[in-house]
């Protein structure tokens, strides 16, 4: 995994080539990767080299799923850098309506608490290989907290599996419904 970190994502990304490989995607991640599917993660506005270390990770069988692992199978290196450079121009979908306020109270607690924004960013965007948790589906975030928590979920450098095992039951889903009705870019 070193080296995977170590490699860049191209500046020569073509976003318009990532448009036009995306349309298989279009089923699962939704249209210009705003998904619907509770359990599918939205795409749009992730940093590209997220969404690239992603598809690698597939690609080489660190992490699976049984419709990603072999649609990944079969990109070039080339196409994961496009798809990459064409969610991250895309713009993510409003989140759903605003949660129970203690609920959200409590969710920002625990992201402060916990430090998220020191990786993910103050406005939990993401950055470089970081993904952006606002305004994701809950679902997915639930899936993948519990993940790392159990340490069965795909980790690039360890440092969500580390940070989980803190995180209780609870926790996970109080942050899993703050962090789904945060709108993606700040704000509230």
């Amino acid at each position: 995994m070193t080296a995977l970190a170590a490699t860049p994502v191209a500046d020569a990304a073509d976003a318009e080539a990532g448009r036009r490989k995306a349309e298989p995607c279009a089923p699962c991640h939704g249209p210009s990767g705003n998904s619907t599917m509770p359990t599918v993660p939205s795409l749009a506005s992730q940093p590209p080299t997220f969404t690239y270390y992603q598809l690698v990770m597939f690609k080489r069988d660190k992490r699976r799923d049984p419709q990603m692992t072999p649609f990944a199978m079969n990109l070039s290196d080339a196409d994961m850098q496009d798809l990459a450079a064409y969610y991250a121009a895309q713009t993510p979908a409003s989140p759903p309506a605003v949660g129970a306020v203690a609920t959200a109270e409590a969710g920002e607690r625990l992201v402060k608490q916990h430090f998220c924004s020191s990786c993910h960013t103050p406005a939990l965007m993401g950055q470089k290989h970081i993904p952006r948790l606002a305004g994701q589906q809950q679902e997915y975030l639930l899936k993948q907290l519990r993940g790392f928590k159990a340490q069965t979920a795909a980790d690039l450098d360890g440092s969500m599996t580390m940070s989980a095992q803190p995180l209780s039951a609870q926790d996970i889903e109080l942050l899993a419904d703050y962090l789904a009705h945060l709108p993606p870019g700040g704000g509230s």
